[in-house]
């Protein structure tokens, strides 16, 4: 079984590497992707906890760009984890998103939730590789007493639109795209129904988009369909995942070794590395 869309404490996940790998091969995984939000921090202990336990681990990365002010989430996979160009990237991406936190705490203190952002900047300032988002927000608001969990956290406060809101500043699609091709990898759009920006996926199989990920929590058998017959149109492969948090996360803990991708649908997409 295969899944393509993993996350660990390197971001907002709440078990570590070896952890989830463990987990992993309990649900009967044989293949998966760690794709930890703008940071490749996770794949050196997933990687050696992969191997021990006899799994295939491929390199990968969920790097968030921005479109029209919206953020579209850009799963990349094979990459080379010592490329220069990527890890320069993602280290301004996390960069951004510890300034995006301290101008959201601001704002939640302007409307009485105030939290410690010092203590969570300098826990990502403890481990420099760490990407530190809006979930960590939530879980300190929860902390705080602010919210009731993340749910409502992201509801009333965090979420587009809630009065904490502060928008990403980031690449481009087509820039993330290419830097991963030049890394050696491949990109594919994550959960795009969550996404819901079909009209932008014609230019960005122009820019060199090679996957929909047509498998995915979030969606049901026919929109499933949809983003597969998508794919098709516009010669596109398909990847799919889990989007796997952790027992903390939204999504069932039960989904892991659930939502997984077939092995011809791997194969096209490993077919589209860089040669």
């Amino acid at each position: 079984m295969i899944d393509l869309h993993l996350h660990t404490t390197a971001s907002d996940g709440s078990l570590t590497p070896s952890a989830l790998v463990a987990r992993a091969a309990a649900a009967g995984l044989t293949t998966l992707s760690i794709t930890d939000h703008d940071t490749l921090d996770g794949l050196e202990e997933g990687s050696a906890a992969a191997r021990a336990a006899g799994l295939r681990l491929i390199t990968g990365v969920e790097i968030t760009a921005i479109a029209e002010g919206c953020d579209v989430h850009l799963l990349g996979y094979f990459v080379d984890p010592a490329d220069a160009a990527l890890t320069a990237l993602l280290e301004r991406q996390r960069a951004d998103r510890l300034r995006r936190l301290r101008a959201i705490a601001d704002r939640l203190a302007a409307l009485g939730a105030s939290i410690d952002i010092d203590a969570l900047v300098a826990s990502a300032a403890d481990a420099p590789g760490r990407s530190v988002g809006r979930p960590k927000l939530a879980d300190a608001l929860v902390e705080a007493g602010h919210a009731r969990d993340r749910t409502d956290a992201f509801d009333r406060l965090l979420g587009n639109g809630c009065p904490a809101y502060v928008p990403r500043i980031g690449p481009a699609p087509a820039e993330v795209i290419a830097l991963v091709a030049a890394a050696g990898g491949v990109v594919s759009m994550a959960h795009p129904g969550v996404t819901a920006r079909d009209e932008s996926i014609p230019g960005l199989a122009a820019a060199g988009l090679a996957a929909l990920e047509a498998r995915h929590s979030d969606h049901d058998a026919d929109t499933e369909a949809r983003y597969r017959r998508l794919a098709a149109r516009h010669g596109l492969a398909v990847s799919g995942g889990s989007d796997f948090h952790g027992d903390a996360g939204h999504r069932p803990p039960s989904m892991l070794g659930r939502v997984t991708l077939a092995a011809e649908d791997l194969a096209a997409l490993e077919a589209r590395r860089p040669r």
